[in-house]
């Protein structure tokens, strides 16, 4: 192999989660807070200084602070993401969490200190050469500080989040981890495999009576769970609303929307036009379950590639994902491919397929070393090529920043997956135009199909089943068979009632929902979606399209999401034509694939 499937951790800190320089990390950290608290305290205003020396220093220091704990949060997560069954590191990560829990203080005075600055004086600051960059950033922390408590009790809740809502996330980790089922092969050989990897096998497996029997295993496994995994959600949301009510929040939408910068009209809109669009993936279903020799699709089957004439998908080698992804990607962006080129060389990728693994994949800054590091299991299905140009899209993103300040680099989650879904487009496009006959084209058209499939009925079934779950968790505790119902519900709502057979506890299983940082960690990967549709379709038209997509990614922790769209792409966001839009470039995969499909039944 050219490129190895093992990421470098040592390059951030040498020798694990016992390295000298982790703990001088942390020693350090700890002072800068100390220090960083000590100058909020004592900062006074000074209306005269036309240059805010010490504001800016004050800016300088909590941005650093911010840098350095993302970098140690990073290190651990990965150690933790690498052997996720080695439960002596979570110790180190619990130190960490109350690192950051002992800066939460001097942050929330530092946003109330924004909101005793008069209006003029204000004014004033945001004129500093030094602090134009950020005063989006500043601007939004000085609104939420009118909704920050007294000291004492800001610092209460933190503290008490620890053993909370950080503590019942930690906790959904503990489970998953010390879960494994049988698998039998379609050689009737059987083993024991992990979670993760069971997620693996569901979401492509090849043959379909192992895939059915698989579900219903994995279905069995998080069952006997769920009792365990149901507190965890119970309590985990409970802590949530009670910090909203706590705030004087009482829409339970209100934080997710704020944290990707975006508009319930947005929103809604959005959804509306997804569900009005559900017909085109009911009939792609259709005929890929008479392909499949079914009356209908199972959960099992949604993202099971399909094969057709003499065509047999062909594993993929590592080092032959990696050169067409670079490859693919230079036809739109040079910077992009140099950028995977770096990220297969230096190793910034862990992919090997392995058990004791975390399930899943993900990509985290390196912010003091300008890098990125990104966490997935690579199988050698066709999917796993776009699955890790939807990382490299991630890690574009964050590299296009590294000359900005960090604030600038606090992007929200909605248009965080716009740089990775365009990459994905990219490479799954280009799979397509490379087909040498239609047998081949049906199953590469399929695959690039999976993900209109997760936009618009897999994330919306999470959509459905998240917002029903918080309006009852206002009311009460629920039990793992009402857990169950509201899935299965959202599931048929979201599908269409196109599916012979749903996955009630996906509740359980996912992690999205059990993680603390970001509540309904859903409806952004749609907005990604369509959103990047639209750039996609833009950037086939354009010249110099690198150019402007790199001045769309660095705006877009500077701005909201409706004014990022209409400065970059001239739409407006509430409105349904641009959704649609992208929903038409939806229709037109589909309907080649269905035309295509036609000699095959």
């Amino acid at each position: 192999m050219t490129y190895s499937q093992n990421w470098d951790l040592d390059s951030i800190f040498p020798g694990g989660v016992n390295s000298p320089e982790l703990a001088q990390k942390l020693e350090l950290l700890k002072e800068q807070i100390k220090t960083f608290a000590s100058a909020v305290t004592n900062y006074v205003v000074t209306a005269d200084d036309a240059s805010f020396t010490n504001f800016v220093a004050l800016t300088n220091q909590a941005q650093i602070i911010e840098a350095g704990l993302l970098q140690v949060g990073v290190f651990i997560t990965a150690l933790m993401s690498d052997d996720f069954t080695n439960s002596s590191l979570s110790a180190k990560a619990s130190e960490i969490d109350a690192l950051e829990a002992s800066y939460a203080k001097p942050r929330s005075q530092f946003k109330k200190l924004l909101a005793t600055i008069d209006d003029p004086t204000w004014s004033n600051i945001l004129d500093v050469p030094t602090l134009k960059a950020i005063d989006f950033a500043l601007n939004e922390m000085r609104q939420e500080a009118n909704e920050l408590l007294d000291d004492a009790t800001e610092e209460l809740l933190t503290q008490l989040g620890l053993d909370g809502i950080n503590a019942w996330s930690s906790h959904y980790d503990t489970i998953a981890a010390g879960l494994t089922m049988p698998f039998t092969d379609e050689h009737g050989a059987t083993t024991t495999i992990s979670a993760g990897q069971a997620l693996n096998h569901l979401e492509g497996y090849p043959d379909a009576q192992v895939r059915e029997k698989l579900l219903a295993g994995y279905e069995k496994m998080w069952g006997q769970a769920d009792g365990l995994v149901a507190d965890t959600l119970n309590h985990l949301a409970g802590f949530r609303l009670t910090d909203y009510k706590a705030h004087g929040v009482t829409d339970f939408l209100k934080k997710p929307l704020e944290l990707n910068r975006m508009s319930q009209a947005t929103l809604d809109t959005m959804w509306q036009v997804v569900s009005d669009n559900k017909a085109m993936l009911t009939k792609y279903f259709a005929r890929k379950a008479q392909l499949m020799g079914k009356q209908a699709l199972g959960f099992q089957d949604i993202y099971a590639p399909v094969h057709v004439g003499e065509f047999k998908n062909q594993e993929l080698s590592y080092d032959d994902a990696a050169e067409f992804i670079m490859a693919n990607f230079a036809q739109f962006s040079p910077k992009m491919a140099a950028l995977a080129k770096t990220a297969f060389e230096k190793r910034w990728i862990e992919s090997e397929n392995r058990p004791g693994k975390q399930p899943g994949g993900y990509m985290e800054s390196v912010p003091e070393l300008g890098e990125s590091r990104i966490f997935l299991t690579f199988t050698g299905s066709q999917n796993d090529a776009a699955t890790i140009a939807h990382e490299l899209g991630h890690a574009f993103h964050s590299s296009v920043l590294t000359d900005l300040p960090f604030w600038r680099g606090n992007y929200a989650m909605n248009v965080a997956e716009t740089a990775s879904t365009f990459a994905e487009l990219v490479v799954n496009d280009a799979k397509v135009k490379a087909a040498t006959n239609d047998a081949e084209k049906v199953t590469l058209l399929d695959a690039k199909l999976n993900n209109p499939v997760a936009m618009f009925m897999n994330i919306h079934a999470r959509y459905l089943f998240e917002t029903k779950f918080y309006k009852l968790r206002q009311e009460k505790v629920l039990t793992p068979d009402e857990l169950s119902t509201l899935m299965d519900e959202a599931q048929h709502e979201a599908f269409a009632n196109s599916l012979d057979t749903y996955h009630p506890h996906f509740w359980a299983s996912k992690l999205h929902f059990y993680i603390d940082s970001v509540p309904f960690y859903n409806f952004p990967y749609t907005f990604g979606y369509l959103f990047s549709l639209g750039i996609y379709a833009k950037a086939q038209t354009t010249e110099n399209f690198e150019e402007q997509y790199i001045a769309l990614l660095r705006d877009t922790a500077n701005m909201s999401t409706e004014e990022l769209a209409q400065k970059h792409l001239g739409v407006d966001l509430t409105q349904p034509a641009f959704w649609q839009a992208g929903a038409d470039l939806v229709a037109k995969d589909i309907n080649e694939f269905l035309a295509l499909t036609e000699q095959f039944i």
